[in-house]
């Protein structure tokens, strides 16, 4: 089985951190592929960066000339996922979606811990949109930007976990999810303080994609997500096939 996972910005250390953390949740026989898209934002921290990443994850999915089995979206609350279904038949999990469906299995209310202020009706709008929001507690900002978690580490852990520790206090969250792709290995600290269970959302989309995979299972293609009808498209930067 090969899944592709792809990090919705383009700094490289970030997709690599998003590829080892699937491969960690990945069964064996998984091959986990990580793609950085050609064009985009550095950090995806508003709407104009989520729709130009829709994009960019689109042109690096159908650039990809190999076989594979289900995709990824390694963005929290970024736009993209249903175009995705659109162009391809196998699985498409978004790890925004991943995490909420996940948490709900562990307890009554989850919240999510996410990056800056700007990014929490972007998940708001996502979880809702998927349905996912009525037994969410909250969505919490830790302030330290996406690029901080890397520059910045120690004071970004410390932000996320205080933030993580109002929810269940203040909101009654029961669950705890990481919000941002690359707060990857953040689990055990956050857990250590709040004593209630962590879901990352890379781990648990991975393991979403290998379930879809081994049921059988394809994105339906009858109304929805039925391929984009032939027409001409101008200058638009995917391949001239759209088909797969």
């Amino acid at each position: 089985m090969r899944i592709l996972i792809v990090n919705v910005n383009t700094t490289e250390s970030m997709t690599e951190a998003i590829g080892a953390q699937a491969r960690r949740a990945a069964a064996p026989g998984t091959e986990i592929v990580a793609l950085t898209p050609r064009f985009g934002a550095e950090s995806v921290e508003g709407n104009f960066e989520s729709y130009l990443c829709a994009v960019g994850v689109m042109d690096a999915v159908m650039r990809y000339d190999q076989p594979f089995d289900a995709v990824i979206q390694a963005g929290y609350g970024e736009h993209g996922r249903e175009g995705l279904q659109e162009l391809l038949e196998v699985p498409v999990v978004d790890i925004t979606e991943a995490a909420a469906s996940t948490a709900m299995f562990l307890g009554h209310k989850y919240a999510v811990v996410t990056t800056l202020d700007r990014a929490v009706p972007l998940i708001e709008d996502r979880l809702k949109l998927a349905g996912l929001d009525a037994r969410c507690a909250s969505v919490r900002a830790s302030g330290m930007a996406v690029l901080e978690l890397e520059s910045q580490p120690e004071r970004a852990v410390d932000a996320i976990v205080q933030q993580a520790a109002k929810a269940v206090e203040e909101d009654h969250a029961e669950v705890i999810c990481l919000g941002c792709g690359g707060m990857a290995e953040l689990e055990d600290k956050v857990r250590s303080r709040t004593g209630v269970p962590v879901v990352d959302g890379v781990a648990a989309a991975v393991t979403i994609a290998e379930s879809l995979v081994r049921l059988g299972l394809k994105t339906s293609k009858v109304r929805t997500y039925a391929p984009p009808r032939a027409k001409r498209i101008t200058g638009f930067p995917l391949p001239d096939s759209l088909g797969r």
